[in-house]
Formats: C-alpha cells, structure tokens, sequence
C-alpha cells in the first residue's frame, strides 16, 4: 500500500504531459507483458479459470484497475495530491463495511465508529482552505468527489481479491487483473495515442510511466495478491490507511505542496479511524 500510494504522486505528475487512458494502456501493457513472462517461466503452463473466477477478475479488473484509475487521475486534475491522498484514506472504512456486507464478515461498533470518523476526515477536507487561492486545485470539490468514486472501486476490488485468492495463486491473479484492465484502456488509449508527440516526452516521463508499470502494477499486484490471500478482507482493509500516509508525505516532499492544517485534521480524523479498525482487527 506504501508503494500503491506514491502513484497518486505519480500520476499527479503525469496528467499533466500524458492523456489519462493513455497512461493507463502504457501502464498495463508493460505490466501485462512482465507478469505473462514470470507465468510462462513459473507457472509452466496458462492456468484455466473457470467461469466464476473469470468473472470475478472482470469485476476487479473493472472496478479496481479501470474506474480506480480512470477517476483517480481525473480527480488529480482537479484537486492537489495530499488531498486527494487523504481521500482515498476512507478506503480502510468503506472496504470493511462492504467485506462485511458481502462476506459476511464480523461487523462490530468500532467498524461503526471508524466509518463515521472516516466521513468527518473527508469532511473536514472540503470546509476548509488549504494554503494560497488555487492551492487546492480548479475544482477540489469535484476531484475530491472523483478520487471518492476510486475508493468505492479499490474497495470492490479488495473483496473480490479475498473471493478469487482462494482458488488462484498470486501470480496468476495478477496477471488476470492486469491483462484485462490493459484490454479496457486499450481502445481509448489507442484513441489518445493518435495524436499524441510521444517525442515530447523527456526521461523524466518515460521513468514515471516505467515506475507506474514496474513498481505500481506489478510489485504492488504480487504484494497485495500474495497478503490478501492468508488474511480476512477486513483486515487487509486496515492495511490500505498505509496508502494515504504515502500519498500525503511524498505529495508534501516531492512536489512541494503547500502545508495546510486541514489536512492534519482530515488525517488525524481518517488515522483514528484506521487505528480503531486495526485494533478490531481478527488475529491469526
């Protein structure tokens, strides 16, 4: 999660030299290309997915790497990194209340409280001025609103990481997620490609877009694949508060975005949260 949250960073970077669908189909092709080789040299052999688990790495493929990205980015345009960083702190929430409702999983009032301390931390985001008029971004309402829409789908995809990790290893759910969410971007990426100057691009960019591809995609989907797979949905969910904490720090570091003490509250209010989830948490 600390290496899923940098792309928020990153991609802040990025939309603003590179067309949204256009990162995405760059992102998952070189991610897609690196994970079909380390199944052909691992694995032996394509694995056979049944009609179910197919499914399920559509709907994840759909919600957690298509939508995730596609509002994410556009809502980076409109709002800074550290907010939008602290926005995507409400995914521990949401992601447990819907492994609840959709797993079955154990709801309890301290899942209740992070919930309504989440919302306040998103709150507090929006009724207060982060730094010099602008600062913000043209819209932080709306971007704001967008990178929300990304966290439903990251939790979405959360749950059905814990349904497909029980019948598919790692590697290969990876490299499902991947492949199919290259098959969505592809046809609009291929639209913004035309008239695209790929020669306008520095290394700078091309290191990005790699970073987004290598580090992002590939090492984080290994990650995430193999610790989802031996803890609840709930529990992984704590661990996605890392995402943010990342954002906001390298958002501050990074590209030297203006402190604001409203953010201090949204996180405060969204870590709170976090730390009442963790320990709610199941042990094992």
């Amino acid at each position: 999660m600390a290496i899923v949250g940098s792309s928020v960073v990153v991609g802040k970077v990025l939309v603003a030299r590179v067309p949204v669908f256009l990162i995405g189909g760059l992102r998952f092709a070189l991610a897609s290309v690196i994970l079909l080789g380390l199944v052909v040299a691992l694995e032996r052999r394509l694995p056979r997915l049944g009609a179910r688990d197919l499914a399920v790495l559509v709907l994840q493929a759909l919600t957690g790497i298509f939508a995730f990205n596609v509002l994410l980015l556009f809502g980076l345009r409109l709002t800074s990194a550290a907010e939008g960083g602290i926005v995507t702190s409400t995914t521990p929430a949401v992601a447990a209340a819907l492994a609840a409702l959709v797993l079955r999983e154990r709801w309890t009032a301290r899942r209740t409280a992070a919930v309504v301390l989440a919302v306040l931390g998103v709150l507090t985001l929006n009724v207060a001025t982060a730094g010099p008029p602008g600062a913000r971004g043209p819209a932080p309402v709306l971007g704001d609103v967008l990178v929300f829409g990304a966290v439903l789908g990251e939790a979405v995809f959360l749950v059905c990481s814990r349904v497909v990790s029980q019948r598919q290893s790692p590697l290969v759910v990876a490299t499902g997620i991947s492949v199919l969410g290259l098959a969505m971007f592809a046809p609009f990426a291929l639209w913004e490609a035309r008239g695209f100057d790929f020669g306008a691009l520095g290394a700078r960019d091309w290191l990005a877009l790699a970073y987004y591809g290598v580090a992002v995609t590939v090492v984080a989907f290994l990650l995430w694949a193999h610790g989802v797979a031996r803890v609840e949905a709930g529990t992984a969910a704590v661990f996605t508060g890392v995402l943010p904490v990342s954002a906001l720090a390298l958002a501050y570091v990074l590209l030297g975005e203006p402190f604001a003490w409203a953010h201090v509250g949204g996180a405060a209010c969204v870590l709170a949260a976090l730390a009442l989830l963790a320990g709610g948490a199941p042990r094992r």
